[in-house]
Parts: structure tokens; C-alpha cells; sequence
């Protein structure tokens, strides 16, 4: 059984931002919302305020990375995003990178097996995108 934690996933993309939410002992993790990422300091403020209502200890952003494990453009963007909403989070908050290579596609084949089309699924992909980044994470830390 893990140790008690309060996690916060992030699914970033330059058009919507998805966010999912672990249970309290860090077993599970649930979709919260998903954030229009138009405007990225409202985007980034949003964020900010739901980890201090929430008081997140981690947050764990996913790093979409070429399909060879390399960097590109779209990492570039996702860490300048986080330098952005370093200064809105608490100074004790760690900050968490995952590949996220294969979650959309992982939380869209879930989403068909619950009965969601993909035009039905638009709205929650990417907070159940960013469901399969916390729950990555939860796993790796209970060590399952």
C-alpha cells in the first residue's frame, strides 16, 4: 500500500488541457477538468488555484516525446508551460515528468470500450489522457 499523497495529472496540449486527480492514497487516479489552454496565464492560473484548493503535493505533467524516446518542439512547449505555472504553485509542490507517448491513444481504446465514439469523447480526452499519466505514475511509485 502506497504512503498518502495528493497528485495531480496534466495532459498539456496548445489547444485544451486535461487534468486528472489521484484518491488520497495515491491508488487511483480520476478526471477533474479539462482547461482551454487559448489563453495559457488564465490556463496557468486555473491550474494554479485548483492545486491550492486541493493542497497537491506532486504534480505530474506528461512529456510527449517521439516515438524513439527524443525530445522535440512540443517538449520544448510543455516545459515552457511549466516555468510559467512554477511561480502560481505552492514553493513545497514536486514537479513530475512522464512520457505520455501513448495515453491519448490508451484512454481513447478505453473510452470505445465503455461505449464513448470519438466525436462523444472530445471533451474528456484529455483529462482521461491525463488519467493514464497520474495513474503511471501512482503505479511506478507503489512500485506495481
Amino acid at each position: 500500500m502506497s504512503d498518502w499523497v495528493r497528485a495531480m495529472g496534466v495532459d498539456y496540449g496548445t489547444a485544451r488541457i486535461g487534468l486528472a486527480v489521484s484518491d488520497d492514497i495515491g491508488l487511483l487516479a480520476h478526471p477533474l477538468e479539462t482547461v482551454p489552454a487559448a489563453d495559457l496565464d488564465r490556463a496557468a492560473a486555473r491550474i494554479g488555484e485548483l492545486v491550492r484548493e486541493r493542497r497537491t503535493e506532486h504534480l505530474v505533467v506528461g512529456l510527449p516525446l517521439h516515438m524513439n524516446g527524443s525530445e522535440g518542439d512540443a517538449v520544448a512547449g510543455v516545459r515552457r508551460f511549466i516555468e510559467r505555472l512554477r511561480p502560481l504553485l505552492p514553493e513545497s509542490i514536486s514537479i513530475h515528468e512522464m512520457d505520455e507517448r501513448h495515453t491519448t491513444r490508451n484512454a481513447m481504446e478505453k473510452l470505445h470500450a465503455a461505449g464513448r465514439n470519438t466525436k462523444n469523447s472530445r471533451k474528456i480526452i484529455d483529462q482521461a489522457a491525463a488519467v493514464e499519466i497520474l495513474q503511471e505514475w501512482l503505479d511506478l511509485r507503489a512500485g506495481s
